[in-house]
């Protein structure tokens, strides 16, 4: 669990799912544009996991997010995952969930 230093506080890891399929540019721009907010040292706020699920691997998923893959969702704490935006990487969405992380 990394250290938020200076404050005394432990925070949990930020964690994002990437649901998208094979030969989506949108979804490939959407992990580009994610990572590009990466922070370079895990020590530092801002540092994130991401996870890319095939919608297509599972009919449960194609159900629920066909028509709008890529779509973000932000994980923390063991609560349920949030979704942060589809289509198009949402900034202040992702830079909101991260903010909320400490």
């Amino acid at each position: 669990m990394p250290y938020l230093p200076g404050s005394g506080v432990f925070m949990s890891t930020p964690h994002f799912i990437l649901y998208n399929r094979s030969y989506c540019h949108l979804c490939e721009d959407m992990l580009q544009a994610l990572l590009a907010l990466q922070a370079p040292d895990e020590n530092a706020p801002g540092w994130f996991t991401v996870e890319l699920i095939d919608v297509d691997a599972d009919p449960e998923l194609v159900a629920r997010y066909d028509e709008l893959v890529p779509v973000l969702a932000g994980v923390r704490d063991g609560q349920p995952a949030v979704q942060l935006c589809h289509y198009f990487l949402d900034v202040d969405a992702v830079r909101g969930f991260l903010g909320g992380i400490a």
